[in-house]
């Protein structure tokens, strides 16, 4: 199993206050519908987390000491995730042939094949590999040089009934790593959780293929390589 085909990739201008819940308003589209969405869009700025983070001992300090809204908690695993200026999110959304996952890995291959294509048009060459070090680390990494680029997600769910898969992508675009990884640590530091993430396990597109209209012109790519772009103000 692959990606389908997308009629069209909307670009939500304005950054989304709250991802998970556009993300569930997607997948209800999906199912009624039952056609394809390709959205990208940017979070305000956040940390996006587990479940599972909830049951750290240090958790209601870590949230009494950040701003409402600077914690985001989502129902599926992996790790910390930061939002904000520079980091761009991929949403792919489309009907599953069942309520099983079947060919989750041939998702994410074919994920991170479509992005690295788009990257080849910028000049950045990608592939698929974990990032000791980085946040939320997986085996669908996409690095460049050994270094996290983009991070990968799949889900399958249903919705009214309808089986649907949701494949989610977070690029680096013009954010700086530095200051990802010191926000990130710095979250970590106030649960007390122990776990620290390493600069140097990232990069962005800004790093790798400098210029102007850095995020224009990755979006332009990203959009052309899945479909034809649709703009849209929140």
């Amino acid at each position: 199993m692959g990606l389908p085909r997308f009629a069209f990739v909307t670009v939500h201008d304005d950054p989304l206050a709250d991802g998970i819940a556009a993300e569930d308003e997607w997948l209800v589209r999906c199912a009624e519908l039952k056609r394809a969405s390709a959205h990208l869009w940017r979070g305000t700025e956040s940390l996006v987390v587990p479940r599972r983070y909830t049951a750290q001992p240090g958790w209601a300090a870590a949230l009494a000491a950040l701003p409402p809204g600077a914690v985001q908690v989502r129902a599926s695993g992996g790790g910390l995730v930061p939002q904000g200026p520079g980091l761009w999110n991929l949403s792919l959304i489309w009907p599953a042939p069942g309520a099983t996952p079947t060919g989750t890995d041939a998702v994410y291959l074919a994920l991170c094949d479509a992005l690295g294509a788009a990257f080849a048009r910028l000049g950045v060459e990608a592939r698929a590999q974990p990032v000791e070090g980085s946040f939320c680390d997986g085996r669908f990494n996409l690095a460049v040089g050994g270094r996290k680029l983009v991070g990968t997600a799949q889900a399958w769910k249903r919705v009214a009934g309808v089986p649907l898969v949701l494949a989610h992508a977070v690029l680096i675009v013009a954010a700086d790593p530095q200051a990802l990884t010191a926000r990130a640590n710095a979250f970590e530091a106030l649960l007390g959780s122990g776990t620290r993430y390493r600069a140097d396990a990232l990069t962005s597109i800004a790093h790798e293929a400098p210029g102007p209209d850095v995020e224009a012109r990755t979006l332009q790519a990203i959009a052309e390589q899945f479909a034809r772009i649709v703009r849209r103000a929140e």
